[in-house]
């Protein structure tokens, strides 16, 4: 049963899209669980980047099948754009499937997304407006249009009348225009017309795949602690990002996943509001910011930038039951003479080892930190673990011993040859 779930184990942004794109090589399918077009995965094979926010990034090997699943909300003007960018980069892609049952995204979500951040006013969790928690709202509340729905005309158009009354009641009560329904049911009709033979069970799809040991790679977004349950209520995503998403959102049993790999970079970022204990506003966060590019793949904000937090990666390691980590950005900290790391946090006179579960206790703990030697060198030509300077391995080993969990891949640049495969064992088992 070779399978493998990819989870980001800090707060997103951990390069997973890289991480997807080599291990993709080797899989037969690659299903992405959950999220939306909120999230972003940047892949770059030579002098080609591509940017993928819904589909998944093991569509670039051509014998590969990328599935969107159930657990996802999608944006069909948006997935369309992107598969005609994607294509035009590179012609021979994988196959995508997309599930009949993931919900529809529709110009109303994204129009109440942004109105009810407005409405917060001081206390804007920093969604990016693109209608993914009001598309979850829907599904919740049994209100959504699902994929399925979407490609049978008739279908369709019951359930959008439907919807979209209770929907412009909402848009004049914050203010503002209803949306007119024929404009918007030819809209989506058009979409629909191109997306329907790719529409299918994909439950049964990634069942029978696990069930006939092909290899199947699960795709997380975004990153553990913006899930729904375990992340920093209410600075979070609508959907879960942990390893148990990938059962969630696809229709898998927990048994039939047999290895869990968390990504995390040998600092920490975090986009908009919440608690980051270890965030630096001085020189050396700038400094990591620039060098490693840390602005937003889907909106292009800056990433706060902060000090490795081993705290926060421990809770990662056993929420998600890690069989091993993926380091990554391990090439930005080269130049900086001394590295930090929080390895435990005080919380007024009491020292803690863990995380706290409230959110107002988190966002007033104070980290406690190890100083470590730094390195000058570059390290984008290593190929094995003997080539990087003595005090990058100890860096390494401090994350092993800290987290309690080995390091299986080190990610030393973006390209898919800047990669040092540590523990082969414990990627597919």
């Amino acid at each position: 049963m070779p399978t493998l779930a990819i989870v980001g184990a800090q707060w997103g942004d951990e390069a997973k899209g890289k991480m997807v794109d080599v291990l993709g090589a080797e899989a037969d399918v690659v299903i992405r669980y959950s999220g939306g077009n909120n999230a972003g995965h940047t892949v770059i094979t030579g002098d080609k980047e591509f940017k993928f926010q819904l589909i998944p990034a093991g569509i670039l090997h051509p014998g590969t099948t990328a599935v969107i699943a159930s657990g996802m909300v999608v944006c069909p003007k948006g997935l369309l754009e992107e598969l005609d960018r994607t294509r035009a980069l590179k012609p021979d892609l994988g196959t995508l499937k997309i599930s009949n049952a993931a919900h529809v995204v529709f110009p109303y979500h994204r129009m109440l997304d942004a109105l009810e951040e407005e409405a917060r006013g001081e206390n804007k969790i920093g969604t990016t407006s693109r209608g993914i928690g009001p598309a979850y709202q829907d599904k919740v509340a049994r209100l959504g249009i699902r994929m399925g729905e979407l490609i049978v005309p008739e279908i369709f158009e019951h359930r959008l009348r439907e919807v979209l009354a209770y929907k412009n009641r909402l848009l004049i009560m914050f203010g503002s225009e209803p949306l007119e329904f024929d404009s918007l049911y030819a809209e989506f009709s058009g979409y629909a017309s191109r997306l329907k033979s790719l529409v299918c069970d994909t439950e049964i799809l990634a069942q029978e795949a696990v069930e006939a040991g092909k290899r199947v790679l699960f795709e997380g977004a975004q990153g553990t602690f913006l899930d729904l349950d375990s992340g920093t209520y209410p600075y979070v995503t609508s959907s879960h990002p942990v390893a148990g998403g990938a059962c969630l959102g696809t229709g898998i049993g927990p048994r039939a996943i047999q290895s869990v790999l968390g990504v995390c970079k040998a600092y920490t970022t975090r986009v908009g509001a919440g608690p980051f204990p270890t965030e630096l506003h001085d020189d050396v966060g700038e400094r990591i910011r620039q060098q490693g590019q840390e602005y937003g793949t889907v909106t292009g904000r800056s990433r706060r930038c902060g000090w490795l937090d081993t705290v926060v990666l421990r809770q990662s390691c056993r929420l998600n039951s890690l069989s091993g980590l993926v380091l990554t950005r391990l090439d930005v900290l080269s130049g900086i003479p001394e590295l930090r790391a929080a390895t435990a946090y005080t919380l007024g006179a009491d020292t803690i080892g863990h995380m706290p579960s409230n959110t107002w206790e988190f966002a007033r703990v104070q980290p406690v930190y190890e100083s470590l030697p730094g390195w000058s060198e570059s390290l984008r030509k290593a190929r094995s673990l003997d080539d990087l300077p003595r005090e990058a391995r100890q860096y390494l080993q401090f994350v092993e011993d800290q987290s309690k969990t080995p390091i299986a891949i080190v990610s030393i640049g973006p390209d898919r040859d800047e990669t040092i495969v540590v523990r082969p064992d414990l990627i597919w088992g």
